[in-house]
């Protein structure tokens, strides 16, 4: 009987509001260190937190954009634990009452992958190890976070990574937080055991702090293989937390993994009780914009998209949006996504310009493009040169197509020139008739070049292929 990998998920998202959860902080990043807080943000004695509205606000709709059911009042709570990090020895957090509850991410094999809950905190301050010393930054302490746990549902490294992606997406979509990976605003804890298939769950590692999906999959199988070499040896699984280290690709024990009871969780008597209204509730719901899932499937069923294309649209929001900009009053969309997906895209080398929409044309440009294509006043080629020169000068169709190149190619006269083709160029003709197809590129050339780019290439294709055959 195979092993079998068990994981869950502990996702932490920093939100995006401009001030902290319980002061009036910047949460903007970087800053020269310990600049961005105050007495609260540090907990000196005798300050007082007082909750940011936002914060609760932009909680319940990443529960309502995961299927989670919203409390009607929760609390905040007190997680004690001593860490350089953590001033206060404790941080602000919700254990027995949180915000929302039960939800799910459905992956794109139909595979829910639930949602245990999803509560609000406090982030901590970051220690930074350099010269032999560990310095403390605690400009990032105070900045709202929410988490996400997840049910042990994950059975593989692809379905963690979709897991993550989709996550990633569906928050950004709302606009609750940027995502940013690189810059630790949505950080995971991978929670990680191995069983033989059909048993009961095994003892679980923690790895801590992922911010790379390329690390979480490099970092899950590395454990997973450790993991069954433990137990294969007759040894058994210490229930630990661990982090990756990516120069040696190998997961390290940083101590024993706590339980609940560790934490002496209480409610904090600073904080009132939360309480969220069914008007509120609805309110918030119908802010919410479409999701990335229900594009996707817009994308695919309306707008006749293969399915890879859409991926590719919806996986970045600003992108999805300048094609539908660009796609307006065409019946034929795939004619602006293969201009995204195709020549856009070549010039946008990296996923920031991808995720930035960095294209040196709007949206507009393009779909004037796109008519003049669907009402075939210019032909494929022409409008791929003169997409071309538009990114290239970030003008409008009208700088490099004039009224004479719009006047397009009567089918008869098109004819004639093909059967000059098809007489002008016996030996391709008869290549083509022996099988290779190369040949038949040289007869399009030929028309191409008589009627100076302006015939439709793929006509012209089946009128020579009418010619050949008789």
């Amino acid at each position: 009987m195979s092993w079998e990998l068990v994981a869950g998920f502990e996702t932490h998202i920093e939100l995006s509001t401009k001030t902290k959860i319980f002061c009036h902080c910047t949460t903007e990043f970087g800053g020269e260190p310990n600049t961005h807080c105050c007495p609260i943000c540090i907990g000196l004695p005798g300050t007082l937190p007082k909750l940011n509205k936002k914060v609760v606000e932009y909680a319940v709709k990443a529960g309502l954009a995961t299927n989670c059911k919203i409390q009607s009042k929760s609390k905040m709570d007190r997680k004690n634990y001593v860490y350089p990090d953590l001033p206060k020895a404790y941080q602000i957090s919700q254990y027995d009452k949180p915000l929302c509850e039960y939800g799910f991410i459905t992956l794109s094999s139909g595979k829910k992958i639930n949602i245990e809950r999803i509560h609000i905190e406090e982030d901590a301050g970051k220690l930074i190890h350099e010269r032999k010393s560990t310095y403390i930054d605690y400009n990032r302490g105070g900045v709202p976070l929410i988490e996400i746990v997840s049910e042990p549902d994950i059975r593989s490294i692809e379905e963690a990574v979709e897991y993550v992606e989709k996550l990633r997406l569906i928050m950004k979509y709302i606009g609750v937080s940027d995502v940013k990976m690189q810059e630790g605003s949505l950080r995971c804890d991978v929670n990680i055991s191995v069983r033989k298939k059909g048993e009961a769950l095994g003892t679980r590692t923690e790895i801590k702090n992922m911010n790379s999906l390329n690390f979480i999959a490099k970092a899950m199988e590395y454990e997973f293989k450790r993991q069954i070499d433990i137990l294969e040896d007759g040894g058994k699984i210490k229930q630990e937390t661990r982090r990756y280290n990516s120069d040696l690709n190998i997961t390290e024990s940083m101590r024993g993994k706590e339980d609940a009871d560790d934490y002496r969780y209480f409610r904090d008597p600073d904080l009132v009780t939360i309480n969220i209204s069914d008007e509120e509730i609805k309110k918030y719901k119908d802010e919410l914009p479409e999701l990335p899932g229900e594009k996707f499937n817009r994308f695919v069923n309306e707008y006749g998209l293969p399915e890879d294309d859409a991926d590719l649209l919806i996986k970045y929001k600003r992108i999805a949006e300048y094609f539908e900009a660009a796609s307006k009053n065409i019946e034929n969309k795939r004619l602006t996504a293969n201009y995204i997906l195709g020549s856009i895209f070549r010039r946008l080398s990296t996923e920031i310009e991808k995720e930035e929409c960095k294209i040196s044309i709007p949206p507009k440009y393009l779909n004037t493009l796109a008519v003049l294509v669907e009402k075939k006043k210019i032909n494929s080629n022409i409008a791929r040169n003169t997409l071309e020169k538009m990114l290239d000068t970030g003008k409008s169709v009208d700088e490099f197509i004039s009224e004479k190149d719009m006047e397009g190619m009567d089918d008869d006269f098109l004819r004639k020139i093909c059967e000059k083709a098809v007489a002008e160029n016996e030996n391709a003709v008869d290549q083509y008739l022996a099988g290779k197809e190369k040949a038949f590129g040289a007869i399009i050339g030929y028309i191409m070049k008589e009627t100076k780019g302006k015939a439709d290439a793929a006509l012209a294709a089946e009128i020579v292929k009418e010619l050949i055959k008789q």
